[in-house]
């Protein structure tokens, strides 16, 4: 059987538009998946859903639907998206009208079910995952076009899959073939050059330096037996080789165990061979049952922010610092924020030829559940300071009136405590059955560990110039990926960067837990740090709130490292 053709065409509601008629125009394609959600935008879908009741999907999707659809039915390309997010029907509909306005005659169909907002009490939105087998439902009864709200993103590329090759749940090794590769393609131009630790190689790659600047999206090209082939259309930019696969491998995972509604892929057995240029083999990957739950993502509003940022220019850094902490706290005592967070950015240089680079950012973060205490009293008591402060005293913006942040949490209901349907074209409603089999998922032994690299002569030197890193949030926890190209290099990361030498390089971490995930086929490490993000990317925990950056933190810290391996 010739394999499924399956591109992506969007990573998160607001990539680029284009992408969508670029994958359908670029080669040849049998399937086309796009990404809209994530937690932090099914909190925004809820806002707008507050405002309008018909509200709660990805507009963009339409609007690349006005321009695409007709090249898809042209192409017979089905597409198959996320962007339903909290009104799957009402964005099925919307596409129905699109297509009857443009006199294309498509059918569209959606799955529903993943809603569970009623059953949490005080929630904005509360969704279960879905997996794939509502896709694989519509598909089947000749869809060609598959809306769905809050599905795992690997979900995407499972529906089809299961469809096109007629798998069932039992097929787990073929179905973890398909979620690893879902999960490569899930975050788009991610696999082929985007977010790259090494993306200055991306200009050596062909010896076009517009290779780095645009790359393209990526397609898995998916076999019978679960295997499947990176790769991307020729002449687009960017490039596929086993480090842009293994950065997206990594990228939000942990473990061994990479858990989901339909299987529990194994990520200790995946194996990527370069087959050529811009294309990367997959196989190996086996397959166990899901676990007995489902994840659901709760999103409530947890009060109101605001935040100001004091400018300290020339000398007395840390004094100018104290004064206006002691001066705004004094202004704020009779009705103090219930949160209040201060942070001193030193950016500033002695001697400093400009004024910015002589300066530092002062950064203070309140929340509350009433928002007049982060608002006019916040804003009332820094800008009182203006004439009165520290020699001279800006801001590089004065206060707001506090805006609303989310809180985002997991929790777990059985399988059998959702109603999967797929809702067909024609209206018949096929309900998805819960898996037969599930499994706990237990740890998995560490694997064994190389031979060490024997000792010889070292170097003080950032670890970035021997590793990778990719870095992401799921809830409050963050994910650091860290991966190596050689044997030699693997050899003396696997004993160098432990969980306690990663505490020492993330001082943050510290006082968190701090797990270290083994996984030798792709020389990486998968460090897991949790309760870094508070509660989750919505509530702005931190200056980096999606951890995206942590890895690359990571990489600049200095190590001593074999001076064979620099």
């Amino acid at each position: 059987m010739p394999p499924l053709r399956t591109g992506n065409a969007s990573g998160f509601y607001g990539d680029r538009f284009d992408a969508m008629r670029e994958m359908l125009t670029g080669g040849e394609l049998d399937v086309l998946t796009g990404d809209y959600l994530a937690e932090l935008t099914m909190l925004i879908l809820g806002r707008d859903r507050l405002k309008d009741p018909g509200a709660g999907y990805a507009r963009t999707f339409l609007r690349q639907l006005e321009e695409c659809l007709g090249l898809a039915h042209e192409r017979g390309v089905r597409i198959v998206a996320n962007a339903g997010g909290l009104n799957p029907a009402g964005l099925a509909d919307a596409v129905r009208q699109l297509a009857d306005r443009l006199g294309i005659p498509v059918r569209v169909a959606h799955v529903e079910g993943d809603d569970l907002t009623a059953s949490h009490p005080g929630s904005l939105a509360a969704h279960a995952y879905l997996g794939g087998f509502g896709i694989a439902a519509c598909l089947r009864e000749g869809a060609d076009v598959v809306v769905t709200g809050r599905v795992t993103d690997a979900a995407l590329v499972t529906g089809p899959a299961a469809a096109h090759f007629g798998w069932g749940p039992g097929d787990h090794d073929r179905l973890a073939g398909a979620v690893v590769a879902g999960h490569v393609l899930e975050c788009g131009a991610q696999a082929t050059g985007g977010n790259y630790a090494f993306f200055h190689e991306a200009a050596k790659s062909g010896g076009d330096p517009r290779r780095g600047r645009r790359p393209g999206f990526p397609l898995a090209e998916l076999h019978e037996d679960g295997s499947c082939v990176i790769t991307k259309y020729p002449g687009t930019g960017g490039f596929v080789d086993v480090g842009t696969v293994t950065a997206q491998l990594l990228y939000e995972t942990a473990g061994a165990r990479y858990a989901g509604p339909d299987v529990t892929a194994r990520l200790d057995t995946v194996r990527l061979t370069q087959d050529g240029p811009d294309r990367v083999r997959i196989d190996g990957v086996r397959g166990e049952a899901p676990p007995p739950t489902l994840k659901v993502g709760v999103n409530r509003l947890g009060g109101f922010r605001n935040e100001v940022t004091f400018v300290l220019t020339g000398l007395d850094i840390e004094a100018k610092a104290a004064l206006v902490r002691e001066q705004l706290t004094d202004a704020l005592a009779k009705s103090p924020p219930a949160d209040v967070r201060w942070d001193l950015v030193r950016t500033d240089r002695p001697d400093a030829p400009t004024e910015e680079t002589a300066s530092a950012l002062l950064r203070l973060v309140v929340r509350d559940k009433d928002q007049e205490s982060v608002g006019r009293a916040l804003s009332g008591a820094a800008v009182e300071l203006a004439l009165a402060s520290y020699p001279g005293f800006h801001v590089l913006a004065p206060p707001g009136k506090g805006s609303p942040y989310g809180v985002f949490e997991d929790v777990y209901v059985p399988h059998g405590g959702v109603d999967h349907v797929a809702v067909l074209h024609d209206g018949r409603r096929i309900t998805v059955p819960p898996p037969h089999d599930t499994g706990v998922l237990d740890e998995v032994p560490e694997p064994p560990l190389p031979q060490p690299l024997s000792h010889g002569p070292t170097a003080r030197a950032p670890l970035g110039l021997v590793a990778g890193a990719r870095s992401g949030d799921k809830g409050g926890n963050a994910n650091v990926g860290v991966w190596v190209r050689s044997d030699d290099a693997w050899r003396w990361l696997a004993y160098e960067l432990t969980a306690d030498r990663f505490r020492q390089l993330i001082p943050e971490s510290r006082p968190l837990k701090v797990t270290r995930h083994v996984l030798p086929h792709l020389r990486a490490l998968n460090f897991v740090v949790e309760g870094i993000l508070g509660d989750g990317v919505a509530a702005q925990h931190r200056f980096d709130p999606q951890a995206k950056a942590l890895g690359e933190w990571l990489r600049s810290r200095h190590l001593d490292i074999p001076e064979v391996l620099l």
